[in-house]
C-alpha cells in the first residue's frame, strides 16, 4: 500500500461531509485542472456504493471510479474495495480544529508508483484546497 496524506483546517465532522456528498466531491475530485468530475453518487455506508466519473476536460478521455464500502465510521474511518479488487483505507484524525486525512490504497501495476502516489496526493491536495475555500 502506499500513503498520501494533508492536514485540513476544518474539524472531522466537516471534512466527512465534503468528502461523502457528491455536489462537492464533483468540485475536488480530480487530480489536475485539465481533468475534472463531471458526476459522483456515494451511498456511505457499509455495502453502500459510490461512483466518481473523472474525465478530461477536453472530452479526449475518461473512466469510473468506483467500488463498495466495507468500514464506515462516521466521522473518523472509510474503507472500500475498488471494483478491480484494490483495497482504500482513509482516516480522518482531529488534531485540535485541524483534521489530518490519512489515505493508504494498493496499487495497480500499469502506472509507476511515484505516479500512482502523486495523483493521489494531487487530489487530496485539491479536496484540502477545496475545504479549506469553503469557510
Amino acid at each position: 500500500m502506499l500513503t498520501v496524506e494533508t492536514a485540513i483546517d476544518a474539524v472531522p465532522e466537516q471534512v466527512w461531509h465534503y468528502w461523502t456528498e457528491p455536489e462537492h466531491i464533483t468540485k475536488w475530485c480530480h487530480a489536475s485542472e485539465d481533468w475534472h468530475a463531471p458526476s459522483a453518487t456515494n451511498d456511505a455506508r457499509v455495502g453502500g456504493r459510490f461512483k466518481t466519473v473523472m474525465a478530461a476536460r477536453d472530452g479526449s478521455t475518461g473512466f469510473d471510479f468506483e467500488g463498495t464500502y466495507t468500514v464506515v465510521e462516521q466521522p473518523h474511518k472509510i474503507e472500500y474495495a475498488m471494483d478491480d479488487g484494490r483495497k482504500v483505507v482513509i482516516d480522518f484524525l482531529a488534531e485540535g480544529n485541524m483534521t489530518k486525512v490519512i489515505e493508504a490504497f494498493d496499487t495497480e501495476n500499469e502506472n509507476s508508483l511515484e505516479m500512482q502516489k502523486d495523483g493521489w496526493q494531487s487530489i487530496l491536495n485539491n479536496f484540502k484546497k477545496y475545504v479549506e475555500s469553503q469557510k
